[in-house]
């Protein structure tokens, strides 16, 4: 092999990792769409799910980001923890300014991640969302009317709350289930399954885990993940807990937030359309 050729493929194999690299390292969003059929409601509803925004940005008063959620037309809006940063780099406003105008259109329901406990001041984090119009629940189950339908959605706190409260909640949200109606339990960890497993929720919606922050999709599903540790098991994804427990887990929507990019790991609105059953 000639000194030109070596040089050709040389340059040729690095300008092939800067394209790879570059497409890993793409930050725009993308809209994630997972279908559950279910006997409990006879026409659509579709749930927009947002977590781990912390209060990153997403254009002038969050637009690219609201844009994009209007496109999907959602029923309700739910959002899993962490819309609120600690760190000071990330102003909370950003975060404010996103449920306000969320919740100017559709229902929205909320939350807590531990992010918001890291700010030391989480109940001021739960009146200012209030005050911007989200729905917090803290152990709270609440029937809400979306599309024609009923349904019931359960919120606890993230366990920072302490665990002894986290459980209480948890119980409490599981005791206001009828059977009847298509239950949601929004909840911000996705590791606590065997806590969720059993307890009769259609569906339990999560996020924290940030997609494992590295992914080789078709690989590896996440190189690591808080309170999970290296290749998480639930870092992203469709989960069935059991036979009649689905858990969606969000890969969230950080971007600047976080000191390590993230890789292949685009963050994501993800769409929820709940199907008649036999719809799908």
């Amino acid at each position: 092999m000639t000194q030109k050729t070596k040089r050709t493929l040389a340059l040729g194999l690095a300008a092939a990792a800067g394209v790879t690299l570059l497409a890993g390292l793409d930050a725009r969003l993308v809209v994630r769409t997972y279908a559950i059929e279910s006997e409990q409601v006879s026409t659509p509803v579709r749930l927009a799910v947002l977590t781990d925004l912390h209060a990153c940005a997403y254009g002038e008063g969050q637009k690219n980001l609201l844009d994009v959620v209007a496109v999907q037309s959602p029923d309700l809006v739910l959002l899993c923890g962490d819309i609120v940063d600690d760190d000071p780099r990330m102003p909370e406003e950003r975060a404010l300014a996103t449920v306000e105008a969320l919740a100017e259109v559709w229902p929205v329901y909320y939350v807590t991640g531990n992010h918001e406990f890291w700010t030391g001041r989480v109940e001021e984090v739960r009146e200012l969302l209030r005050a911007r119009g989200a729905v917090v629940l803290e152990g709270e189950s609440a029937a809400v009317t979306a599309a024609g339908q009923t349904l019931r959605i359960g919120g606890i706190d993230d366990p920072s709350v302490g665990e002894d409260i986290w459980r209480e909640q948890l119980e409490t949200v599981t005791a206001a289930q009828d059977g009847e109606t298509f239950s949601i339990l929004l909840t911000h960890r996705p590791e606590r399954v065997e806590d969720y497993t059993g307890r009769g929720f259609d569906l339990v919606l999560a996020g924290h885990a940030h997609g494992g922050q590295w992914r080789l999709p078709g690989l590896i599903n996440g190189l690591i993940a808080p309170n999970q540790g290296l290749f998480p098991r639930y870092a992203g994804g469709r989960y069935a807990l059991d036979g009649d427990t689905t858990m969606i887990v969000s890969r969230g929507l950080a971007r600047e937030s976080t000191r390590i990019p993230r890789l292949f790991n685009r963050p994501e609105l993800v769409v929820v359309d709940i199907l008649p059953e036999g719809t799908a």
